[in-house]
């Protein structure tokens, strides 16, 4: 992509170096190209009329940022154009309040929007006149010795170009931006490669902040975007593009951090994709105001590609429609879906934004593999753009029956784009059914559907329950004969904790012989900061374990211990060793890897142990009968299974946990990964979809 100015960048140089630029331009159909001006729109469709040299753009950002123009349609994008205009308190009232500056001189035959255009001399430019301009609240931009603009107070060029970056998917590192007077100075606060052309009025060269991204060149205009341009070189392409809305490591607290457990989708695809013969990337997100410093090249880290995305745009992409009007659905939850057209429009901008993101990054013929509901736009949008790739998705949460999927308000969007996709994968069959049924008549032909369950990692899992056995990890409570039952999960309605305190109330006043015998100890993250989809379940959980406390506990025991936050892999262990039951009660779940977990930690220790396992968790229909089966729907049903479970013999319980661990066969999560690529690359050829 590159950003450019016209006068004196573009349309700058002798007409050779002109027509060689344009002609680099147009032989690369994949270089996005847009204008950066401080002219208005009648100015800029004039100089494309007028001027055989000048290379058609693809988007003009005019008036200085307070424009941005879709130059395919000649349309104005107008809620980007209402972010950067927002506070302008409008042209007359501007000049009216700046008529006191006798100097200022308005551009009367300059055709300008969201904007005033003033002439000025430079020793006219005086701390008064600022003062002014502030007041009024805009802000101002002064070039070439004599253009005073008057701006709203969030227009400017960069501003402007860094709100289309973020609303296309374009990566800094594959931008490129060029400019040669001082209202090009925010481009160049961007971060990303740039251009200072040589005939560039002093002010701006001065100003330019230092960086080994920002080339000064002995060249000007046209001739010196063109040596940028060779300089930089096309970004790398790849065969295998994953796009997932998380990267496999977070920037927290001014550091690259890696995933706290070994196992799930994050650690899978990064051991999967650090295999350098795989010539893949993974596309992520990154959210913030500020650009993430580069991810870290190290062994075992994947080649990563962040799309920036703004706070409040992922706040209503992610905290909203995939909390609130996706997730219930995909929790056989209809009714708490929650719908807002604004909401639903940051949802399909940032698929729009990962899209071209991801399209950026694929060679010709490349494969991509989508992760979750998060992207499910992206099938259309992509094949719009790229009909070359071969694309799948897997879902790693269940997926609905379809007359639950037709209650989310944009159902058919959703399915049209599912049906683009050439392969769709799950964890189980009865997923793989809902979604076959969901698209039954849509989709011709229709995507190829694969069921690969995921596991863990049990060697890893092994060597540390085995190595805090020999540890001798200290128990938590105390060896005191009091037996243990222990939960390990998010705080989400779908994990039905409310309903096992509810269970465990109901068994105390039952069977009063097991009042201070047992413990139930629930380890439970929240949620990011911002999602407020779980908010009624914390209060009713945190109400509900207060009252069961205050109920039954004596002076040595209580019967609830509630952990409300993330702990390391390593504690988990300790946590899983510890516990005589392993509670899972899912009201829907994908695979449900804490429960795999429990039984190879145990299993490695030589520990018996008993899992109660939700019948709609997905791991259930592999492992069967051989677990504790429940179904959280019947309130007395968990009752009952959690009386048994805290009945069965200790023989019993070491036969239990080994018929458990013979049933995980689930393959390596790296051969997982590197099978399902293999599908995809394997499903029906992209042209014909």
């Amino acid at each position: 992509m590159l950003a450019a100015d016209l006068d004196g960048t573009l349309l700058g140089g002798s007409p050779h170096d002109r027509r060689q630029l344009l002609d680099a331009l147009n032989g690369d159909p994949d270089i996005t190209v847009v204008f950066a001006t401080g002219r208005g729109l009648t100015s800029v469709r004039a100089l494309l009329r007028d001027d055989p040299l000048l290379p058609p753009p693809h988007w003009i950002i005019a008036d200085v940022g307070s424009t941005i123009v879709d130059a395919t349609r000649m349309a104005h994008a107008r809620a980007l154009e209402a972010r950067l205009r927002a506070g302008w308190p409008g042209a007359g009232r501007v000049r009216a309040a700046l008529e006191a500056f006798p100097h200022l001189v308005y551009q009367e035959q300059v055709p300008q929007e969201g904007r005033c255009s003033f002439y000025l001399a430079p020793d006219a430019l005086s701390d008064e006149l600022i003062r002014a301009v502030e007041e009024l609240g805009c802000s101002w931009s002064y070039a070439s010795g004599r253009y005073f603009d008057v701006l709203p107070p969030r227009a400017g060029k960069g501003h402007a170009l860094e709100l289309l970056a973020q609303t296309l998917g374009w990566p800094r590192q594959a931008m490129l931006v060029a400019g040669d007077s001082l209202n090009d100075l925010s481009l160049f606060r961007l971060g990303t490669p740039a251009v200072v052309v040589a005939n560039a009025e002093p002010a701006l060269t001065a100003r330019v902040p230092a960086s080994d991204r920002v080339h000064h060149s002995a060249l000007d205009g046209a001739a010196a975007v063109l040596q940028a341009i060779e300089r930089q070189g096309r970004p790398p392409r790849h065969s295998v593009v994953v796009g997932y809305h998380r990267p496999p490591i977070c920037w927290l607290d001014g550091a690259w951090r890696p995933p706290p457990s070994p196992n799930g989708i994050l650690p899978t695809l990064q051991a999967a994709l650090a295999d350098e013969h795989l010539d893949a990337v993974w596309a992520a997100a990154h959210v913030g105001e500020a650009p993430a410093p580069a991810p870290p090249r190290a062994d075992g880290v994947p080649t990563l590609s962040l799309l920036p995305l703004p706070p409040d745009r992922w706040a209503g992409y992610f905290h909203r429609t995939c909390k609130e009007t996706l997730w219930p659905a995909l929790m056989s939850q209809p009714e708490l879906i929650r719908h807002r057209p604004a909401h639903w429009d940051d949802y399909e901008s940032v698929n729009t934004a990962f899209a071209r993101h991801i399209a950026s990054l694929a060679e010709q013929g490349a494969t991509v593999w989508l992760h979750d509901y998060n992207l499910w736009l992206v099938p259309a949008a992509l094949k719009a753009d790229r009909p070359d790739l071969t694309i799948g998705l897997f879902h790693h949460t269940p997926f609905p029956r379809p007359d639950v999927f037709r209650r989310i308000p944009a159902a058919n969007q959703l399915r049209d784009s599912l049906a683009r996709l050439d392969w769709a994968g799950f964890h189980t069959p009865d997923c793989a059914d809902n979604f076959r049924r969901l698209l039954a008549g849509t989709a011709v032909p229709a995507p190829d559907i694969g069921v690969h369950p995921l596991g863990i990692d049990r060697p890893a899992v092994t060597h540390l329950a085995r190595s805090r056995t020999r540890a001798g990890s200290r128990p938590h409570h105390n060896n005191d004969g009091i037996q243990l039952v222990l939960s390990v999960e998010r705080l989400d309605y779908a994990k039905a904790p409310v309903h096992k305190i509810h269970a465990l109330d109901t068994l105390l006043a039952e069977e009063p012989t097991l009042r201070q015998q047992v413990r139930y100890r629930l380890i439970c993250p929240p949620p990011e900061p911002g999602i407020h989809a779980y908010d009624t379940t914390r209060t009713a959980l945190e109400n509900a374990i207060t009252c069961i406390n205050q109920r039954w506990s004596t002076a040595g025991w209580q019967p609830v211990e509630y952990i409300p936050h993330t702990l390391d892999f390593t504690e988990v262990v300790d946590h899983y060793l510890e516990a005589d039951v392993f509670w899972v009660t899912s009201l829907a779940d994908g695979m449900n890897l804490t429960a795999q977990e429990y039984i190879t930690a145990h299993h490695a220790a030589h520990r018996p142990g008993v899992l109660i396992l939700s019948r709609h968790a997905g791991v259930a229909q592999h492992l069967g009968s051989a677990a504790v089966l429940t179904d959280p729907l019947l309130p007395h049903d968990l009752v009952d299974t959690l009386r048994a479970a805290l009945a069965m013999p200790v023989d019993e319980r070491a036969t239990h946990i080994a018929r458990l661990a013979a049933l995980l066969d689930t393959p390596d999560p790296a051969d997982w990964a590197r099978t399902v690529i293999t599908a995809i690359r394997a499903s029906a050829a992209p042209q014909t979809r």
